[in-house]
């Protein structure tokens, strides 16, 4: 008796995970084929009025990124002050701190222990 309340339990489960897969797989056809209906009218739409088909892209930049950041009130202030006191490469050791360094590294002169090597 226990084996068979086992087989039973075993065979719902298989069914149910079979049943989801099916209803996933079903899913994610329906979205690809209103995609492709969507895609296709879209075309058949420009040829019909005679335009050009332009293609469906993400129009990402990555320095927007950036430039929303460096227009933000903490790094515009540092930049009005590193453009205001411009750091020569002769004093950044001395006067430039690690955030304002105006794109200086500070203490360049010092470095020792890089010897330069010709690239292969």
């Amino acid at each position: 008796m226990n084996d068979f309340v086992a087989g039973i339990a075993r065979l719902l489960m298989w069914l149910i995970a079979a049943a989801v897969g099916l209803v996933l797989f079903a899913s994610l056809l329906l979205a690809t084929l209103v995609l492709a209906a969507a895609w296709g009218l879209r075309a058949g739409w420009a040829r019909l009025t005679g335009r050009p088909v332009n293609p469906w892209v993400m129009r990402m930049d990555p320095r927007t990124g950036f430039g929303t950041v460096f227009r933000s009130a903490r790094w515009s202030a540092d930049a009005q002050s590193a453009r205001s006191a411009p750091v020569t490469p002769d004093d950044a050791g001395a006067t430039a701190s690690p955030s304002r360094r105006g794109g200086v590294l500070p203490g360049v002169q010092e470095v020792t222990d890089v010897e330069p090597r010709q690239v292969r």
